[in-house]
């Protein structure tokens, strides 16, 4: 996992009001990885007492909204989808939600209630495929999957041009490409404006 793309869910996690923890900050070298290890981070809401989790599975920002306690799973290989074969061929992807690794973030968070949160870039497309890898996901312990396009949404939605945001290398990035309209705020219509007759 890049630290970039590790920067992308931090923010975005943390413009949604949680505490953000990266229990490991170190690269595991060639051995297995115990279970702290597989947690990327661990995320705590303190307003709310417990979770309270939707039964959607492909989670927006308006999902969140019950979810107190997480373990975060980050896998950002942004150039693929992420089909049920790729779960099957990379095991390794889900560690993060075996027992040990969720004892662990619950140790780490006060509390056993800890929702388990996969972040990717996206889900097969087609209907049948798509769905069978949510059964398979669940199956496996996932409550909720986020894409990064959601992520990157949200955090360009709220990015304000003219706040300077210097302790955050990303915002900032995020603010100047805005601020030089190299990125436009998303499209709300449906066609584009048509030219008045003169």
């Amino acid at each position: 996992m890049s630290s970039v793309t590790a920067e992308v869910v931090r923010e975005y996690f943390e413009t949604q009001g949680y505490l953000v923890s990266q229990p490991r900050k170190y690269i595991v070298p060639a051995r297995t990885k115990r279970a702290e290890e597989e947690v990327d981070l661990v995320i705590c809401r303190p307003a709310l007492a417990e979770n309270t989790l939707l039964e959607s599975f492909v989670w927006q920002t308006s999902d969140l909204k019950g979810v107190s306690r997480a373990v975060v799973g980050i896998r950002g290989w942004h150039t693929n989808r992420f089909y049920l074969s790729t779960f099957e061929k990379t095991p390794e992807i889900l560690r993060f939600v075996e027992p040990d690794s969720v004892k662990y973030a619950a140790k780490h968070l006060g509390s056993s209630d800890v929702a388990k949160i996969l972040c990717i870039p996206k889900l097969p497309a087609s209907g049948e495929l798509k769905n069978r890898t949510i059964r398979v996901l669940r199956q496996k312990g996932i409550d909720g999957v986020i894409s990064f396009r959601t992520m990157l949404a949200e955090l360009i939605s709220g990015v304000d041009s003219n706040k300077n945001y210097n302790k955050s290398d990303l915002l900032q990035i995020i603010r100047l490409l805005k601020n030089y309209e190299l990125l436009k705020e998303g499209q709300l219509e449906l066609f584009g404006r048509r030219r008045r007759r003169q």
